[in-house]
């Protein structure tokens, strides 16, 4: 199925031309391995993940797509990780789900187990100008060659300011023949599952939110943000995930893991049902920034 897929992506990618602006503004590029990049004066932004993804001597149980990988700050730090050996399923900035209910089964979409498949469909808009870039892209999670789920996801990307870099991101996911339950992890009561931050080896961590730092793993505790901070490669440098307050269940509770995870849990631990016709949409600011944001 997923060979089947790769190359509707393709002819996807293919058909829709690209607007470029050049190098004093915002341009995306199509980059090796199915990564769709996005530059900013001519220095690389971000990088789409669209195509399947698998790093050398990773389990191919681990292969997926979708998500965002690098992010850099406007002095190019990247706070992100991939594929980390304690966590090969922990990609960059993702979205996912553990517990996914269709049809009397649990499919689990956070760790990648057979069953269902999150697969790139086609980009529906990309543009690119002097002040801000744009994308959207839509997918499908699969069970058995059935799409249940169509999944949108729109990227904004306003020019830099100064220490920091901007992504407003709306993911909306509608259930496309019959009901979709997603939940939370309840694994000791901890409900990550959402917009998940997976950040690579740093020292001097710090996470941050709004109601103080945070030392040790926290679970489902509501902030408004939350943000992790520390010495990348000899550069501080940081990420804040904001949830919009039009969210459902603002402000959300947390997955905060000093160990490099930031998650935004969605729906937490009471399952949220979705349904034919009536798309959720989870809004989103990730902030990538250099130093200390203020």
């Amino acid at each position: 199925m997923r060979r089947r897929f790769a190359l509707i992506s393709l002819a996807g990618c293919l058909t829709t031309p690209f607007a470029a602006q050049g190098a004093d503004g915002f341009e995306w590029k199509e980059a090796p391995g199915g990564k769709l990049r996005l530059m900013e004066n001519g220095r690389q932004a971000l990088d789409y993940n669209y195509g399947p993804q698998l790093k050398p001597g990773v389990p191919q149980d681990r292969r997926r797509e979708g998500y965002i990988y690098p992010l850099h700050t406007p002095a190019g730090v990247n706070p992100l990780d991939d594929f980390p050996k304690d966590h090969y399923h922990h990609r960059g900035v993702f979205w996912a789900w553990m517990s996914i209910g269709f049809e009397g089964r649990t499919y689990d979409l956070w760790t990648l187990k057979p069953g269902i498949e999150h697969l790139f469909h086609q980009f529906l808009k990309r543009d690119a100008s002097k002040n801000a870039a744009t994308l959207r892209v839509e997918n499908g999670w699969y069970v058995a060659n059935r799409l249940i789920v169509r999944e949108t996801v729109d990227l904004k990307a306003p020019r830099s300011s100064g220490n920091k870099r901007e992504i407003e991101l709306t993911i909306a996911l509608e259930a496309t023949a019959s009901d979709v339950v997603i939940a939370g992890s309840p694994e000791d009561a901890k409900g990550y599952g959402g917009l998940c931050v997976r950040f690579g080896p740093r020292t001097e961590t710090r996470i941050l939110t709004p109601e103080g730092p945070v030392a040790q793993n926290e679970n489902e505790v509501p902030h408004a943000w939350a943000a992790m901070e520390a010495v990348f490669d000899g550069k501080r440098a940081g990420l804040r995930v904001t949830s919009d307050p039009s969210n459902p269940r603002h402000p959300p509770g947390w997955c905060l893991r000093p160990y490099g995870f930031v998650g935004a849990n969605f729906p937490g631990l009471k399952p949220y049902t979705l349904t034919p016709g009536t798309p959720l949409k989870l809004r989103y600011r990730v902030t990538v920034y250099d130093g200390t944001l203020r």
